[in-house]
């Protein structure tokens, strides 16, 4: 494992490497349902469903492994956020488009993920992927990591889990129950919902001081305890005082994988006759959408989460950068082959980071848990979004910190960065917001007399986000 890993040269323990992934698995083991959810129009026990259910598990495990023996750092991957729910749009479209089926839509839509993860396969590793990484202004890059907080905390204090009730839904933390004026005009918005909100709201926080107090403490599964303090008053809470069964839905759940089902939808399922169907133009502007995306998205929560964690040098750079985008690039192109939207490099990697892990071990126990999850969903299904909403917000306030690389004075470095502070949050874009970033930070350079600070590359980068942005249709 030494051999591997290089635990002692990297600061770190195996004991410390298992908690910091089994921690990233908790913060993100909800794309397991939500992914095939979201690509199937909730279609839960369909065949395509379970395909997609299995194809999540095995991509993700795939990738992560690839992480860990080809880069050996901490990263975890999985379908990406943002870009499951386009993929759905592109789906929908081309079964309105051409008349085909759900299935066979998505069948199609599945052969753009393969170019997609090809051309990055070989833009890895002909090294154009780093570059395109050391094009980014070092300014512009240390504010990344804060962006990237932000965006964390906004999904655990705004919209990592949504409650429902008879008057509607989803009702959000932060929007319906900080955001009322009165917890009466709470309770007459949310009617019946009103408990399960407050407990969500309790919950949430015990478990962030819990976290926080912990780790004031020394104490390095700080994270990932105070994820099961959470965890165990939510179902404390769930049961005694809104009189629900957190565990209800193990009695009836299956532990057998979908092996046949993934066989008849997705795996390998290539349309390429209904690809062509939706012309030359419309494919390759999908296909250059879901790179650009997937690209930035990647190179984002790379740098962020490699400068909060100290694995990058006095450049910015982080090592084995090339071997960890290659592995990006093969995750995407087994989710291809096994039937899901784009694989890319998750941002709660962070908490596992927070939570000590330094390499390949992390991200290879993290996968091996994804591996698991084909027999025990059910288990993992079970964890409450309280708890995750915990460590989300945790480990954005440490990445807020980063704030202190940027130099404050300098309006070259201070526009794109706060332009990006506020556009990763309200994008839940990461690459969209370092685009927003680019093209202020060519722009302010450009017309301040100093055009020959900016690199051609980061002219050529910018460009294409401006097209992305205005003219892609």
């Amino acid at each position: 494992m030494e051999k591997f890993f290089k635990l002692k040269e990297n600061g770190t323990t195996a004991r410390t490497e298992v908690v910091a992934g089994l921690t990233t698995f908790m913060t993100m083991a909800y794309i397991i349902a939500l992914n095939p959810n979201l690509l199937t129009g909730f279609d839960v026990g369909s065949a395509l469903w379970n395909g997609v259910f299995l194809a999540t598990c095995l991509a993700s495990a795939f990738a992560m492994f690839c992480m860990a023996f080809l880069a050996n750092k901490p990263f975890a991957l999985a379908p990406g956020m943002g870009l499951n729910s386009f993929f759905a749009v592109v789906v929908a479209n081309i079964a309105g488009l051409t008349g085909m089926t759900y299935v066979a839509s998505f069948q199609a839509a599945l052969v753009i993920i393969l170019i997609e993860g090809i051309v990055f396969v070989v833009l890895s590793v002909l090294n154009v992927r780093e570059k395109i990484v050391e094009a980014i202004p070092l300014g512009v890059r240390m504010g990344i990591a804060p962006a990237i907080g932000l965006m964390l905390m906004n999904i655990g204090l705004g919209s990592n889990a949504g409650v429902y009730s008879e008057t509607g839904g989803p009702f959000f933390m932060m929007r319906d129950f900080f955001g009322a004026l009165t917890p009466s005009v709470a309770q007459s918005t949310m009617g019946s919902g009103y408990g399960a909100m407050v407990l969500q709201v309790v919950t949430t926080f015990i478990g962030l001081f819990a976290i926080v107090l912990l780790a004031k403490k020394g104490f390095k599964g700080a994270v990932l305890l105070g994820m099961l303090i959470a965890s165990v008053i939510y179902w404390g809470g769930s049961s005694l005082v809104l009189g629900q069964d957190p565990f209800a839905s193990l009695a009836t759940a299956s532990f057998v994988p979908p092996i046949a089902d993934m066989a008849a939808t997705t795996l390998f399922k290539f349309n390429f006759a209904g690809f062509m169907q939706i012309g030359w133009f419309t494919a390759i502007t999908l296909v250059i959408t879901f790179c650009m995306i997937d690209m930035f998205d990647t190179i984002g929560t790379l740098v962020g989460t490699a400068s909060r964690a100290g694995m990058v040098d006095k450049d910015g750079n982080m090592p084995n950068m090339k071997e960890a985008l290659l592995s990006d690039a093969i995750g995407t192109v087994a989710g291809a082959c096994t039937g899901t939207s784009t694989v890319t490099t998750f941002v709660e990697s962070a908490s596992g980071v927070e939570a000590g892990g330094r390499t390949g071990l992390t991200a290879l126990t993290t996968g091996i848990l994804f591996l698991a999850c084909i027999f025990i969903a059910p288990i993992a299904a079970i964890i409450p979004a309280a708890a995750t909403s915990a460590a989300l917000i945790y480990v954005g306030v440490l990445m807020l910190m980063g704030l202190k690389n940027v130099k404050f004075d300098d309006l070259d470095q201070m526009v794109p960065v706060a332009l990006m502070l506020i556009g990763m949050p309200v994008s839940s874009s990461i690459g969209h917001a370092i685009g927003l970033g680019l093209i202020s930070y060519t722009v302010i350079k450009v017309f301040s007399g100093k055009p020959g600070e900016v690199s051609i590359l980061t002219y050529v980068i910018s460009a294409l986000f401006l097209v992305k942005f205005f003219l892609i249709v």
